[in-house]
């Protein structure tokens, strides 16, 4: 179960990040991931309503502290940085260089959670990002070009960010969701707290009107945010912790870590970008590890 939740994460992610990646190029990440947890936190709201039968989960403060931190580590620093290296070098690398969260995660839940991955769970690990890593380091746009280099390197760096804000955020949801807490209250509680954390900081600022006034000056950019959000701040993320509630940490977030290996046939055949014959070389590979990784477990 929590293998195969984290394989339809790595799909919701997919569409997230092309739809997030069409509006960040109009309005900005930081309008993007301000809007995206106001209408994530909107349909969970709704949805832990009709489940649960509450707006609002009922945790010990405890729960609220992990599931806080958690929150702000993967959905305020974490996306933000992945937003962000969605601007700079697009959709395709920026998922790409989430490749290395899995290696993040795997350290960080031995170091704080104890897990051990077996021989056969590493030779998986490893072979599915390495052929993740053949596409990273083409250093390519969607057209076969050089990408410049101060761009593709904080696009980089922006990647990696994104991955070390996504690896805290499982090991610190993890430790929320023991004694079998719901998914669906957990990832209720990180985006509440990340939502009003980065709105406080919005409102500090001074930048809640210029928001507002961005997205109503861009209103097709509204849907594409609540697409992404339907897809990745809410089903992607809830499948996220489903996985990592029913499998090794190490494990759940290799394989949505696939995303980068699904999302190229949707830009060759959808977006009409070139893939090359080692990108395809990289995918086949990775698969292999998958295969490993689920033979072994």
């Amino acid at each position: 179960m929590g293998e195969a939740a984290a394989l339809l994460t790595a799909c919701c992610w997919v569409v997230s990040s092309l739809a997030y990646s069409a509006s960040v190029q109009v309005v900005g990440a930081p309008v993007v991931n301000r809007a995206r947890l106001v209408m994530a936190i909107a349909f969970l709201m709704v949805t832990h309503r009709l489940l649960m039968g509450t707006w609002f989960p009922a945790a010990e403060g405890v729960r609220w502290l992990w599931l806080g931190l958690s929150g702000f580590a993967g959905l305020v620093l974490g996306d933000w940085a992945l937003l962000s290296a969605y601007g700079l070098v697009g959709p395709r690398i920026a998922t790409l260089m989430m490749a290395v969260s899995p290696v993040i995660s795997t350290f960080l839940a031995w170091a704080f959670l104890g897990e051990r991955l077996q021989s056969w769970e590493y030779l998986g690990v490893a072979l599915a990002l390495a052929g993740v890593g053949l596409v990273v380091f083409e250093r390519t746009d969607g057209l076969g070009r050089k990408v410049a280099p101060r761009r593709y390197f904080l696009g980089v760096l922006a990647g990696l960010g994104a991955a070390a804000g996504q690896s805290s955020g499982l090991i610190l949801a993890k430790a929320g969701l023991v004694g079998g807490f719901s998914p669906l209250s957990g990832v209720l509680m990180r985006m509440l707290v990340a939502g009003a954390i980065l709105w406080l900081a919005t409102l500090v600022g001074g930048r809640v009107r210029s928001t507002l006034t961005t997205l109503n000056q861009n209103r097709p950019v509204i849907g594409r945010i609540a697409l992404g959000s339907l897809m990745g701040p809410f089903v992607g993320v809830w499948l996220s912790l489903v996985a990592v509630q029913a499998s090794h940490v190490g494990v759940a977030s290799t394989l949505m870590a696939m995303t980068p290996v699904l999302i190229l046939p949707v830009v060759r055949w959808g977006l009409k970008e070139q893939v090359s014959r080692r990108a395809v070389l990289g995918t086949l590979v990775s698969i292999v590890g998958v295969a490993v990784i689920f033979v072994g477990g």
